[in-house]
């Protein structure tokens, strides 16, 4: 088995590179595992990041990757984490899906997410681009084409509305699922319009959307379309760990490690960042400052003894 390490990160993302980053400067042996799943390498350009606006996910990622380099102290390795529990001591045992065991005394979860969208004909091929989950982060880049929001209820009504910073033109497609009257006329008094047909899929070529089918036989020409989304935790590791995640609701949708403002799980050792310990829309950005901080906790922790 390898030699005992400061500090094992699960993902490589955003979040994971962050606190890694935070680490090595600290001078913590760290080993970044990473199984190259990263959510947005889809997306042509990453949005709303300062400093990387516009810039594809996978730039982003290789020069990450260059700068950790540089510190002698963090080591990487391409791999999927199949197995971890703790030691009586509380320190960290790893298991990679070859086989291969890492320890360490202390450990950060930061595997981002499991995006789970309505499965419709013609969405996957255009998710990332013309089909999106964050108005935030692709909003700017399909402003003022019209567009839909694929939801229903409470959620759905408060998409639509939000979606209107960015397009004059937006519907609320339902794909068959009713409004009550009080959202009806939160739509209308928003200029939002409103479709509650089935549906049956989208046209346009490549990923581009230029209008979603129903299932009557009917279509509406749109340009993008926001698709409500639930994140559900990729692997069982945080619950194997006893970590504790919240349940998906209907306006937040997602099953979240549970954290504190330093992104410490409550238990010893065990941190969480990224999209996976997040309940609020996950964004490059937050990502980033959530891993600084997990690294940060974990830096105190460890020069502390404790």
């Amino acid at each position: 088995m390898a030699a005992m390490r400061d500090c094992v990160v699960v993902g490589a993302g955003a979040a994971g590179m962050s606190a890694a980053l935070t680490l090595g400067r600290a001078r913590q042996t760290t080993l970044v595992l990473d199984a190259g799943r990263q959510s947005n390498l889809v997306a042509e350009g990453i949005g709303g990041l300062l400093g990387n606006d516009g810039r594809p996910p996978a730039d982003f990622y290789a020069a990450g990757h260059a700068e950790l380099q540089g510190y002698g102290s963090i080591d990487f390795c391409r791999g999927e984490v199949t197995h971890a529990v703790q030691e009586a001591d509380e320190s960290f045992t790893v298991t990679l899906g070859d086989g291969r065991r890492e320890r360490a005394r202390s450990m950060i979860l930061a595997p981002g997410m499991d995006y789970r969208h309505p499965q419709l004909p013609g969405m996957d091929e255009r998710w990332g681009d013309s089909v999106f989950h964050c108005p935030f982060c692709r909003g700017w880049e399909v402003r003022d084409l019209p567009m839909g929001v694929l939801a229903t209820g409470a959620v759905g009504v408060h998409g639509a509305l939000n979606l209107r910073a960015w397009s004059d033109q937006v519907t609320l497609l339902t794909n068959g699922g009713e409004l009550t009257d009080q959202q009806r006329e939160q739509l209308a008094g928003g200029g939002v319009d409103l479709d509650e047909r089935p549906i049956s899929g989208f046209d346009g070529p490549g990923t581009e959307l230029h209008g979603v089918a129903f299932a009557d036989g009917g279509e509406l020409a749109i340009g993008a379309l926001l698709v409500k989304t639930t994140l559900y935790q990729r692997s069982s590791l945080a619950r194997d760990l006893g970590a504790s995640l919240t349940e998906p609701d209907e306006m937040l949708g997602v099953e979240a490690i549970k954290v504190d403002a330093m992104y410490r799980t409550g238990v010893p050792g065990l941190y969480a960042a990224g999209d996976a310990s997040t309940s609020v829309p996950p964004s490059m950005a937050a990502a980033l400052a959530s891993g600084h901080l997990a690294g940060a906790a974990a830096v105190v922790q460890l020069a502390a003894g404790y």
